[in-house]
């Protein structure tokens, strides 16, 4: 897919290493609860290509043409939050593409992709209560915060730093007019 400034591709082989290191920078990963090692990141990329073997969308690679080959990923992912199945929309970019809009330009186009050509229902994102740069993406994108959803998430252990989460929904704007 592209946009006005980006394009959102498959992962290449070349986009490993630059990933590691943007998964390893503590403040990259600053609402995680740690870095990732080239080998965590190695199974995270081996995750999403067999998605995209399966169903063809996913988390795609982010390229800025002409001007960095790879900058971080933004996209899709079927997640099975607190025992309901989502699909989610999520974006991690390398801290020298922060502030520049392309997570918001390339969240528009993965949304797009959701409701138009996989016609969901509903797309859902999620981060820590204090990831305010991620939170502003999902307003941005028109997306909806109810705080009675706060949760704990399952994965993060009770009373660390990251806790409690947020939940952004956003509707397909086509089954809203049914």
């Amino acid at each position: 897919m592209e946009t006005q400034r980006l394009v959102l591709r498959r992962w290449r082989e070349t986009d490993r290493q630059p990933f590691a290191a943007m998964n390893a920078d503590p403040m990259v990963m600053e609402h995680f609860p740690a870095p990732q090692s080239v080998a965590e990141t190695d199974a995270f990329v081996d995750q999403i290509e067999r998605h995209f073997e399966d169903f063809g969308w996913g988390f795609w690679a982010v390229e800025v043409p002409g001007s960095a080959p790879f900058v971080g990923f933004v996209g899709l992912s079927p997640l099975n939050l607190l025992g309901i199945p989502v699909v989610e929309i999520g974006w991690r970019l390398d801290k020298q593409y922060w502030n520049q809009g392309y997570a918001t330009e390339a969240a528009h186009a993965a949304l797009q992709y959701g409701f138009d050509v996989l016609d969901v229902d509903e797309v859902v994102a999620v981060t820590t209560h204090d990831n305010r740069a991620s939170r502003r993406v999902m307003e941005k994108l028109g997306m909806n915060y109810d705080p009675a959803e706060d949760f704990e998430h399952p994965n993060v252990p009770s009373g660390h730093r990251l806790q409690p989460f947020v939940l952004y929904r956003i509707r397909n704007p086509r089954r809203q007019a049914q």
